[in-house]
C-alpha cells in the first residue's frame, strides 16, 4: 500500500491534535512533521518530500494560503 508523507501546519494546540488524531486512523496517510508557523513548514519542505499538507487558513507571520501560493510543486 502507498503511504502519503503528510505535515501539519497549525498554530493551535488542540486543532493540531485533533488532525493528528485523525492522520492517525487513515492507513495511506503518514505524519513526518508538526509545525506551528508557515516559516517552521518551510524548513522542513526544504529538505522532506511532502505529499499532502494539512495547512490552517490564519497563521502568524505568514497566512496559509500566501504560503501555498509561495511553494512551487
Amino acid at each position: 500500500m502507498v503511504r502519503y508523507k503528510c505535515i501539519i501546519i497549525e498554530d493551535e494546540p488542540l486543532a493540531a491534535e485533533i488532525l493528528q488524531d485523525y492522520i492517525a486512523q487513515i492507513p495511506f496517510l503518514e505524519l513526518k512533521h508538526t509545525c506551528s508557523d508557515a516559516l517552521g513548514a518551510l524548513e522542513f519542505l526544504k529538505s522532506e518530500k511532502t505529499d499532502v499538507i494539512f495547512i490552517d487558513i490564519h497563521l502568524p507571520k505568514l497566512n496559509g494560503l500566501d504560503f501555498i501560493r509561495t511553494l512551487k510543486n
